[in-house]
């Protein structure tokens, strides 16, 4: 059944199911860039999460790689300045590998818990300023992760901006090694009208094994499209991997792009409902 699965179908699916949710929500503009602001105290939000991350290659023996990632979330304003959210995470996984043969799987890749305080409120401060901290298991993998996260972004008329930097410690295989990842993400977009903003987004990221070799970065940059409604919102960011570089014997064997730990493209679809 996975074997057939198409991933421009599902993003159209979804986007088409986002559209016709029940109409209180707090609309994103970004979809790989966190903005501030947190939801109010007593407000309840459901969000969808569909990335793909498309394109490796015969040289790391994934041929038509791609990756279906979900995670369904839950967000409820504790106060008017913190948020928690609770996540399931799981994920598809296929490719073909040369030769013949082709691999795919499913699985149930665990729960995050999401923690969120927003110390400076843009709407009071030249910059908004959040902090973010969201601890992730995998009991399959038996593999637990932790993310930290300053956020900054403010609004200027039409137009608004934020910036993540992102740190991640992962213990993995059986919590006997270590390794880290830094990320920096950044967005700016700009209101059409009540409904529709337009921008552009990108991302930078690096894998550091062991914490001793950087194992290899990708650079990311695209559009991103969003609309809302006073209950509900829809956002697409198409990413496709602008340059990068891996530092292990170039195992994918391109000069220009990390193909081995990182894809050609990513795409996400996010959308939510308030209540």
């Amino acid at each position: 059944m996975f074997g057939v699965i198409n991933p421009t179908k599902l993003l159209l699916t979804a986007l088409c199911g986002a559209l016709t949710l029940p109409a209180l929500a707090t609309e994103r503009l970004f979809t790989y860039t966190y903005e501030p602001e947190t939801l109010p105290q007593g407000v309840f939000e459901l969000e969808q999460w569909v990335t793909v991350r498309a394109g490796r290659n015969r040289a790391v023996e994934q041929e038509d790689f791609y990756r279906l990632q979900f995670r369904e979330e839950l967000e409820y304003g504790v106060t008017d300045n913190y948020q928690v959210a609770l996540y399931f995470n799981h994920e598809y996984e296929s490719y073909d590998i040369p030769g013949g043969g082709h691999f795919s799987d499913y699985r149930q890749t665990g729960l995050s818990l999401e923690n969120k305080y927003l110390l400076l409120n843009p709407a009071e401060r030249t910059v908004g300023l959040a902090l973010y901290l969201e601890p992730s298991w995998d009991w399959d993998e038996e593999t637990f992760k932790l993310e930290e996260k300053i956020i900054l972004g403010q609004r200027h008329g039409d137009w608004k901006w934020a910036l993540n930097l992102t740190h991640e410690t992962e213990w993995e295989h059986d919590y006997r090694e270590t390794a880290g990842e830094c990320e920096a993400t950044a967005g700016i977009a700009r209101l059409l009208s009540s409904r529709w903003a337009l921008g552009v987004e990108m991302r930078h990221h690096a894998e550091i094994s062991e914490y001793r070799d950087w194992e290899g970065y990708a650079f990311y940059l695209g559009p991103v499209v969003s609309y809302h409604r006073d209950r509900w919102w829809a956002a697409l960011t198409v990413m496709p991997q602008i340059y990068g570089a891996n530092f292990e014997d170039n195992p994918d064997r391109n000069a220009h792009l990390d193909l081995d730990g990182h894809e050609r493209v990513n795409v996400r679809l996010l959308f939510g409902f308030g209540f």
